[in-house]
């Protein structure tokens, strides 16, 4: 890491180690908390519900501190997770070292650190979200020998009491500023934190959503993320998240990631973007666009889309979303910098151009070509998705299509480059596949396409059981028709599903 990557980086514990995360050690630990005077330390793991928990530890010696840092602690699996009999539940919590991050809202000196879970035999838990999402990694570089990197757009709506002075316009909230969007102020805080607890951020703005009623107004935000590996990808989206409900509460407002608050307006997604590299090139586009690579992870995507729904769309609320007309996906193609498909190629700086010498003809310096930006991003998760599971489900998908012999055909055939849904391109419309409508339907899809996610031991028979019986359970098939025009019923099943994941 060089120096500038240091002095610059908001991780208090990469500057004070003067080490990037990656290299943290159990002395670095120590060294950290010794030399800054921390009291307490804290242990963050998720369960099944997708929330942070928290075990708090009074460090009261150097010896307390090692075994702590060494050794874990156990903590009753059956409360945490719907699958683990009580009859033998313990795990063990056992910290990642590289995610040691300061709780930005202790009182009390405090370190965090993100913890993985194990069995009373010492070996990883196989059904644990963070592990699963290891495994779909690890499989995805065995077979292709590359490794995958992906971030989040993490879109959620700050609900206050009506602004009076300055209100905004009715879905026309997409990068405004003050005085015409009051809550950036808790987005700004939280992309400072974020990034000192370990987030790597590419940008923050407000968004699309912007709608009031006589007793509340509804102001939606993004947080977009740089790529990463897609561990940690998840790792920083589970912390943003936090961030953001402390944040909230402490600023008395209601921060939701809900896929729908409303019918009629813009619902939050919780975009995912990724990229293919090897030996720390991006292999998802060259000189001349878009590399076949690209097109068989795009190929994987649609090809397991239905599935994937089931992870990254698990409540009714979701399916309110995933409508025509609202910059929401329905239907199962691709394309360039058009927000009607369900996988989207973003701008991404591949070809070489003079726009920074146009804008700036003082600029004597030629300046640096920056190579790798191209994603591919998939549209169709929300803030309902359990992030480490979805995040799993995503890179297996990749692989499939980087894997499957007939990807490059099937990309090209869902290829669109016109707006599906205007009256002339109605055929093509006609042509597509569609997304599942409800958690049932997404479930039937899953059950269905199970293999390819129980491939290798990823995901396991009784988990993909679990989260078909969980979203059957809703019932909620054919749930939109049944609420069309019913607006009482719909507030109240948007208020049920309000802080989901």
């Amino acid at each position: 890491m060089k120096d500038t990557e240091i002095s610059l980086n908001p991780n208090l514990l990469v500057r004070h180690l003067k080490k990037p995360a990656s290299e943290f050690t159990m002395e670095d630990i120590i060294k950290f908390i010794e030399d800054n005077e921390i009291e307490m330390l804290n242990f963050r793991y998720v369960g099944e519900d997708g929330k942070l928990k928290s075990l708090n530890f009074v460090i009261n010696s150097k010896e307390h501190l090692i075994t702590v840092l060494s050794c874990g602690e156990r903590v009753d699996g059956s409360s945490l997770f719907s699958y683990i009999g009580a009859g033998s539940s313990d795990l063990y919590v056992i910290p990642r070292y590289k995610t040691a991050f300061i709780n930005p809202f202790s009182e009390i000196p405090t370190l965090d650190i993100l913890c993985s879970f194990y069995t009373n035999e010492g070996k990883p838990l196989e059904s644990a979200p963070e592990y699963v999402l290891r495994k779909a990694h690890n499989e995805f570089k065995k077979a292709t020998n590359c490794k995958l990197k992906a971030l989040g757009e993490l879109e959620y709506y700050v609900m206050s009491e009506p602004e009076t002075l300055y209100p905004g316009l009715d879905q026309r909230g997409y990068h405004a500023s003050p005085p015409f969007t009051n809550w950036g102020i808790i987005r700004k805080e939280a992309l400072k934190l974020i990034s000192e607890c370990g987030g790597q951020i590419k940008y923050g703005h407000s968004e699309v959503g912007n709608f009031s009623n006589d007793h509340e107004s509804f102001e939606q935000h993004e947080i977009e993320f740089l790529p990463t590996d897609v561990e940690d990808a998840a790792d920083q989206m589970v912390i943003a998240k936090w961030i953001l409900r402390m944040l909230g509460s402490q600023y008395g407002v209601n921060i939701s990631f809900a896929p729908k608050i409303t019918v009629g307006k813009a619902g939050s997604g919780m975009h995912i973007h990724m990229l293919v590299e090897k030996d720390g090139k991006n292999l998802m586009a060259d000189d001349n666009g878009l590399t076949d690579t690209a097109k068989k992870v795009i190929a994987g995507l649609l090809d397991l889309a239905k599935p994937l729904t089931a992870f990254g769309n698990t409540i009714p609320t979701s399916y309110l979303r995933l409508v025509p007309h609202q910059e929401a996906p329905t239907n199962i193609c691709w394309g360039d910098r058009n927000r009607s498909v369900l996988v989207r190629v973003p701008l991404g700086w591949w070809a070489k151009t003079s726009m920074i010498k146009n804008a700036n003809p003082q600029q004597e310096k030629p300046v640096p070509y920056i190579e790798g930006k191209q994603t591919v991003e998939l549209r169709s998760p929300d803030g309902s998705a359990d992030i480490y599971s979805t995040l799993a489900g995503i890179t297996v998908a990749a692989q499939h299509g980087l894997t499957m012999p007939n990807a490059l055909e099937l990309a090209e055939k869902l290829y669109v480059d016109v707006n599906i849904f205007k009256p002339e391109n109605k055929e093509k419309l006609e042509s597509l596949d569609s997304l599942p409508a409800s958690c049932w339907e997404s479930a039937e899809e899953l059950d269905k396409k199970r293999a390819h996610f129980e491939k290798n031991g990823v995901f396991l028979p009784g988990m993909i059981d679990n989260m078909i019986e969980k979203l059957k359970a809703f019932n909620d098939k054919d749930l939109s028709e049944r609420l069309y025009g019913l607006d009482d019923e719909i507030r109240k099943l948007v208020q049920d599903h309000l802080h989901c994941m």
